[in-house]
């Protein structure tokens, strides 16, 4: 994709700024949020054990809860312990056809999950035993990795802690 340059990169860097002037509080003048976190994330799969295997086995994901979607019949709801309370579903829809990823509005550039150094390696260890193609450390982001589930879906494991971005903690409870 292309990216600016010249006087375009100028201007949105500018817009930025203003954005950031007007909409960005610091503490403790921002308000508190109104959630209480992220109850789970859903995306689409095409092939319910495939995405078993792989966000169980290769990144230790546990699999917790596998029933019929509520409104639709026989597709099937599935979840998995991401951590801190946090959930991974996952809905399959028998009969439809899925067309490949693909980043766009309204899409999902990117799943980012914090893990531990120990887990990271261990999914690297993993991923290279079953020949999962990945990108990173490599780009000059030395804690993180970036992978695609058997669906598509676009994954970032993080080592940096819940609620901290580049070694600054962004929220007060950030782990």
């Amino acid at each position: 994709m292309p990216q600016p340059q010249g006087a375009a990169l100028e201007a949105v860097r500018a817009r930025r700024e203003e954005l950031r002037a007007r909409y960005l509080h610091g503490r403790p003048a921002r308000p508190a949020t109104t959630a209480r976190g992220i109850h789970h994330v859903a995306f689409i799969c095409r092939d319910v054990e495939e995405t078993i295997r792989f966000h169980q086995e290769f990144l230790g994901f546990p699999l917790v809860e596998i029933v019929e979607n509520r409104d639709y019949r026989g597709s099937t709801h599935f979840f998995f312990d991401i951590g801190h309370g946090n959930l991974l579903g996952f809905f399959d829809f028998p009969g439809h056809d899925h067309p490949p990823f693909t980043e766009t509005v309204g899409g999902v550039q990117h799943l980012a999950l914090s893990v531990s150094d120990e887990q990271y390696a261990a999914a690297r260890t993993a991923l290279d035993a079953a020949g999962v193609a990945y990108v990173g450390p490599d780009r000059g982001v030395e804690e993180s990795l970036y992978l695609h589930d058997p669906n598509g879906v676009p994954i970032e494991l993080y080592r940096e802690r819940l609620g901290v971005f580049n070694g600054t903690p962004l929220v007060d409870d950030a782990r």
